[in-house]
């Protein structure tokens, strides 16, 4: 049984790992925490099963469509949702604006597409049992998702300058880098990922409008035990989130899995406030 459990845990967790680092992307240019993260998961899964299934498409060319529409949702976001909040006194309004957006996605798919959980096409029909390839596809969505990241952000002039906005967001501006530029650009990264990780995990969930709000929470835990900003950490966080999750279905079940996790994210947080991986806060002095 540790087989089933540990595959179908870390595929799921790859999922959860790659909303985490959706969180992580739209924050570190804008130090916002947007709760549309979930929902791109959810608009992932949902419009590639509309191109794929619905429309006949390609699954490559379905698969550009949904990221392009991703990319698109994350760009309005940034600019309908957060970027009125930046300019004002209290900042921590974004909680309501984003929410309030990420509510709106959901309540459209709902109306416009279906209530109902929709399959989800099989892209390649590669692998069977455990090496199919609803398992590995996520876990390979994860893999080249953190590799293109660090290549970006190490290795060109663009992702450099994301790191200079994430470091220290006033220092780069009187430098002259383009601060609203990069944070759009960032949104639209955001929303290519979170609309592979519902890609990629769409035979696990389906395409179900209401996976926006699980994956919205189920997606903050890596962030929360990985450390803010820290891919790294959320990847694996993620990861062990999601055969944690698994373990505990098959060992209580019901609605037992919930509590179990949401216990284990308190014991954590309360031995490490800023996640496992966080940096330690610097004092001034």
């Amino acid at each position: 049984m540790i087989g089933p459990i540990l595959v179908s845990g870390l595929a799921t967790g790859a999922v959860y790992a790659l909303i985490g680092i959706t969180y992580n992307v739209m924050f570190s240019a804008s130090r916002v925490m947007s709760f549309t993260a979930g929902q791109l998961g959810m608009l992932g899964g949902v419009l590639g099963a509309f191109f794929v299934l619905q429309l006949g498409l390609p699954w490559p060319i379905g698969l550009l469509l949904t990221l392009a529409c991703c990319a698109v949702i994350g760009l309005v976001t940034e600019i309908v949702a957060v970027r009125p909040v930046l300019g004002a006194l209290e900042q921590h309004l974004y909680v309501l604006s984003t929410l309030a957006a990420a509510l709106m996605i959901q309540q459209f798919v709902a109306v416009e597409y279906s209530t109902e959980p929709a399959p989800f096409p099989r892209l390649l029909d590669w692998g069977s049992g455990l090496a199919d390839e609803k398992f590995w596809l996520p876990l390979l969505a994860c893999a080249l998702t953190i590799a293109g990241l660090e290549w970006m952000y190490r290795r060109t002039l663009v992702g450099r300058a994301f790191l200079a906005i994430a470091e220290d967001n006033f220092a780069a501006r009187a430098l002259g880098l383009p601060e609203r530029d990069l944070r759009m650009l960032s949104y639209a990264i955001a929303g290519v990922v979170g609309g592979l990780a519902g890609f990629a995990g769409g035979q696990l969930f389906l395409a179900y409008f209401a996976n926006g709000a699980m994956l919205n929470f189920y997606g903050f835990v890596p962030v929360a035990l990985g450390g803010l900003g820290n891919n790294r950490g959320a990847v694996i966080g993620g990861l062990a989130l999601g055969v944690f999750q698994q373990a505990a279905s098959y060992l209580v079940g019901g609605v037992f899995v919930s509590v179990a996790v949401f216990a284990v994210f308190i014991i954590v947080l309360l031995a490490a406030p800023g996640g496992l991986f966080g940096a330690p806060k610097a004092r001034r002095v």
